[in-house]
């Protein structure tokens, strides 16, 4: 059945109350491999409850997390769609003031936008999370679904299309751990594609996959840790593009190109030829 872009868009927004701790932050911290070595001063900021910082990119994960909010905006009016063609496109968070450690906020989420790339469409799901001092994130998922574009829709803003061919100011490797899939499904999406060898074969993978989420937390914590000395709380907004999968055991090679704080990113894996993982990738900071 087509997209209806104009009653998606028009829907009433659904909102969903919710909340989280310093265990629910160290537990995501841990899922993107923080914590190593444990007694590095630079790690215990993201392990070590009185001396925590939380990364903005949690807030795709906190509470309901980012995957509840996609589910619910594939069952929004105007929206009726084969999930077996959904892929997850893009991933945008822009935090409004530091993330606390442990809070309870309302959560608002609504279809902002639908762009019709021709073949297929791409749904902007977008998620606001406000407490009483005020806004605090917005999370914008960008789902691209097969099969569902040519209705004559607006085609969408254009990548970054950051320059591979400059040298890049800074390039970092990063270790994907072989349980990391395990452990970073405990922070809330227990898709058995991440876990279940069985149904990563049935999906056409012959083993099972990192969370793209899981390794877009990495990649954050990689520009924090390399150009900001680690203060998370200079991170003003984050955007990128899942270009490929990631399995358990590789290494994610992220280069940096910086400049007037704005830092663009692209990460490949080491293992497989530079196979693009994250692409048209924008970190803005203070």
């Amino acid at each position: 059945m087509p997209i209806d872009a104009a009653k998606a868009v028009a829907a009433e927004p659904r909102t969903a109350e919710i909340s989280w701790g310093h265990k629910d932050v160290q537990l995501y911290h841990l899922g993107l491999g923080a914590g190593a070595p444990a007694t590095d001063p630079a790690e215990l900021r993201y392990t070590l409850e009185s001396r925590l910082h939380v990364l903005p990119s949690f807030a795709t994960v906190a509470g309901a997390g980012a995957g509840a909010g996609v589910v619910g905006g594939l069952t929004s009016p105007g929206i009726d769609v084969d999930l077996a063609a959904v892929l997850h496109g893009g991933q945008t968070v822009r935090v409004h003031r530091p993330i606390p450690a442990e809070g309870r906020a309302v959560q608002t989420s609504k279809v902002a936008a639908v762009y019709d790339k021709g073949k297929a469409a791409v749904l902007v799901l977008r998620t606001e999370a406000a407490d009483d001092e005020g806004p605090l994130w917005t999370n914008d998922a960008e789902i691209f679904v097969r099969g569902e574009g040519g209705f004559g829709g607006e085609r969408g803003p254009s990548g970054l299309h950051a320059d591979l061919a400059a040298v890049p100011n800074h390039t970092v490797e990063r270790p994907v751990r072989e349980n990391q899939a395990l452990l970073y499904r405990l922070s809330g999406d227990r898709n058995p594609l991440h876990a279940d060898p069985e149904f990563a074969r049935k999906a056409g993978f012959d083993r099972p996959i990192l969370h793209g989420l899981c390794t877009y937390g990495m990649t954050l914590k990689a520009v924090a840790d390399t150009l900001l000395g680690g203060e998370v709380a200079r991170i003003r907004s984050y955007r990128t593009r899942f270009a490929g999968v990631v399995f358990p055991g590789e290494t994610l090679r992220i280069r940096m190109w910086t400049g007037d704080g704005r830092v663009r990113v692209a990460v490949t894996a080491v293992e497989r030829d530079e196979a693009p993982v994250l692409a048209d990738t924008l970190v803005e900071h203070s």
